[in-house]
C-alpha cells in the first residue's frame, strides 16, 4: 500500500511536520490557503498538540479558539508555536501560560480574558491586539517590539514614510500594552510600556524640532516620570559641573578667593575643589549658608544652579511619590 505523502513544512528549527498533506504540499494546519474562518478548532487543536503534533507555523488566521488550553502540566517549558500566524483568530479566555509564540503573528486576535503569564511573545506582531481583561503580568515581548526593528530597518534604508508608520503602530501596541497593564493592577509593568510608548511617539518628531530635542531632554531627566533614579544622576551632575565651574571662576571665602591656580600648592587646589563642591551643594539645595559667595561669573552660574535645583528637587518628589504611590 502506497504510503500518504507528507506535509512538507519545516520549522526554523528544522522539525519535520508528520501530517498527511492535503494535496496542496501542506497539512491542514500548515495550509495558509485553507480557509479557517470561524472554524471551531479549540478541541481538535488540543488533541494535535497533546499527540505531539508540531506546533510552529500553525495558519490559523480567522479561527475560534475560544477557552483554548495549551497548558503544559508538570513542564518547565511550555508550548512551541512559534512562526505561527493567529490574524484576527479569536482566543477569547485562552490559557496560554509559558507558551512561545515568537515570530509570528497575532494582529488583531482577540485575546480578551486570556491567561499569557509568562508567554514569550518576541518579534510577534501585537498590532490591534485585544487584551481586555487578559493576564499579561511577566510576559517576554523583546528589547524591542517588531514594528520597532522594523522601522529602524526602513529609516537605515531612507524609507522615513514607512519608518515613522511603523513607528506609529509601534506606540499603538506600547498603548494597548500599558492598558491592559493598568487594568491588571501590574503598575511597574504598565511604567515600562508607557515609557516606550512616549519614546515611539517621539521617534515621530521631525528630527532635531524643538518637540523632539525637548522630548528627549524630558526622557534624560526622569523618563517621563517613570524613573526617579535618573532625577538623581541628573543632580549629581549638574552639582559636580557647577561645582568644577566654581572651581575655575573662583568664590570668596572670608574676603578670599578660592579657585585653582598654579601657583597654589596640590594641597591647596584639593581644598578649594572641595570648598566649591560643598558651596555647589549648598547652592543647589537653596540653602545659602552665607559662609561662601560667588563673584564674577560664578555668581550668574550660582544663579542658575539655584533654580535648576529648586525645579529639580520638586520633580524629585513627584516623580518619586508617583512610583512608590504604585
Amino acid at each position: 500500500m502506497t504510503e500518504k505523502p507528507k506535509c512538507r513544512f519545516h520549522s526554523p528549527t528544522k522539525q519535520k511536520c508528520q501530517e498527511t498533506d492535503m494535496g496542496t504540499g501542506f497539512c491542514f494546519w500548515h495550509d495558509e490557503k485553507f480557509d479557517k474562518s470561524g472554524l471551531n478548532l479549540k478541541d481538535k487543536l488540543e488533541r494535535y498538540a497533546k499527540s505531539g503534533g508540531l506546533l510552529q507555523g500553525l495558519k490559523l488566521k480567522r479561527a475560534n479558539l475560544d477557552g483554548l488550553n495549551l497548558v503544559k502540566p508538570g513542564s518547565k517549558e511550555g508550548y512551541d508555536l512559534s512562526g505561527s500566524d493567529f490574524y484576527r483568530a479569536s482566543l477569547k479566555g485562552a490559557h496560554l501560560f509559558n507558551t512561545k509564540i515568537e515570530n509570528g503573528s497575532l494582529m488583531k486576535a482577540n485575546l480578551n480574558e486570556a491567561n499569557l503569564h509568562c508567554c514569550s511573545l518576541k518579534d510577534t506582531n501585537l498590532l490591534g491586539i485585544k487584551l481586555f481583561n487578559t493576564r499579561i503580568d511577566n510576559i517576554n515581548i523583546g528589547i524591542k517590539i517588531l514594528q520597532q526593528t522594523q522601522a529602524q530597518s526602513a529609516l537605515n534604508e531612507g524609507k522615513k514614510d514607512i519608518a515613522l508608520d511603523y513607528y506609529e503602530q509601534s506606540e499603538e501596541i506600547y498603548r494597548d500594552l500599558r492598558k491592559a497593564a493598568e487594568f491588571q493592577g501590574l503598575f511597574e509593568l504598565s511604567g515600562k510600556f508607557s515609557h516606550q510608548e512616549l519614546i515611539m511617539r517621539r521617534y515621530r518628531y521631525p528630527k532635531w524640532s524643538k518637540r523632539r530635542i525637548f522630548s528627549k531632554f524630558i526622557d534624560l531627566l526622569c523618563g517621563y516620570g517613570e524613573k526617579p533614579l535618573n532625577v538623581i544622576f541628573f543632580s549629581l551632575s549638574l552639582i559636580f559641573c557647577c561645582a568644577m565651574c566654581y572651581f575655575v571662576f573662583g568664590v570668596s571665602q572670608s574676603n578670599h578667593i578660592i579657585h585653582f591656580s598654579l601657583q597654589n600648592s596640590t594641597a591647596d587646589n584639593i581644598s578649594a575643589l572641595l570648598n566649591s563642591l560643598y558651596f555647589s551643594v549648598v547652592t543647589f539645595t537653596t540653602l545659602g549658608y552665607g559662609d561662601i559667595t560667588p563673584v564674577g561669573y560664578s555668581r550668574f552660574i550660582a544663579a542658575c544652579e539655584a533654580f535648576s535645583g529648586s525645579f529639580t528637587l520638586a520633580l524629585f518628589v513627584v516623580v518619586f511619590v508617583k512610583k512608590l504611590t504604585r
